[in-house]
């Protein structure tokens, strides 16, 4: 090669190492930036992005619906007691007015008296009671004649044993004619009782 070929060749050789050397600085660059990626920090993500309730939010909600239930709760059980009240006071006038007389017809009454197929006893659903535990005692007179009747009704724990007794009576039934006075346990809903026709006595 002549001298004049050798200064053609010396610009093309530069220009192909200046190049060379500009790849391998960004190859460079690139595998920096890889291998320090796993030590830099994640973007922060958008917060207005985000949907729902902060933690103290949630707590007041959920103070709010308690609350609510509470109140619901509450507001149910006065109206269950209102319901007690007013269905007791709507039948307490007439059974007070036969109650001690059917208590005084009875004391002198042995077993379980001679009226007991004229009596039949059946249970008030609580719905219609605010609870308590009522029976509806159908008294008919199956004779021929006038009579009046005394009807005693016991309640019963789980056990038998006999917790409240009440009694019920009617007056003056024609023949074939019915009464149907109720009989209202005056104990707590708990325990479960369970009514007994005792004794029933015509006269």
């Amino acid at each position: 090669m002549n001298t004049k070929s050798l200064r053609r060749a010396r610009p093309a050789a530069l220009v192909l190492a200046v190049v060379a050397a500009s790849t391998v600085a960004l190859v460079s660059c690139g595998d920096d930036n890889n291998s320090s990626g796993g030590s830099s920090q994640a973007p922060t993500p958008d917060k207005a992005s985000f949907s729902g309730m902060t933690p103290s939010a949630l707590k007041s909600a959920a103070a709010s619906a308690v609350a609510s239930a509470q109140a619901r709760a509450s507001a149910l059980a006065s109206s269950a007691s209102a319901a007690a009240s007013s269905f007791e006071a709507s039948v307490s006038a007439e059974v007070a007015r036969a109650s001690k007389d059917a208590q005084n017809e009875l004391k002198n009454v042995s077993g379980q008296g001679n009226a007991m197929s004229d009596v039949a006893m059946t249970g008030k659903p609580r719905a219609q009671t605010g609870g308590l535990l009522a029976v509806l005692v159908t008294i008919t007179n199956k004779t021929d004649k006038k009579a009046s009747y005394a009807v005693q009704v016991d309640f019963l724990d789980s056990s038998g044993k006999v917790v409240e007794t009440r009694y019920v009576g009617a007056e003056d039934l024609a023949p074939g004619a019915k009464a149907q006075p109720v009989v209202i346990s005056t104990k707590p809903p708990e325990p479960v009782l369970t009514p007994k026709l005792a004794k029933a006595q015509r006269y």
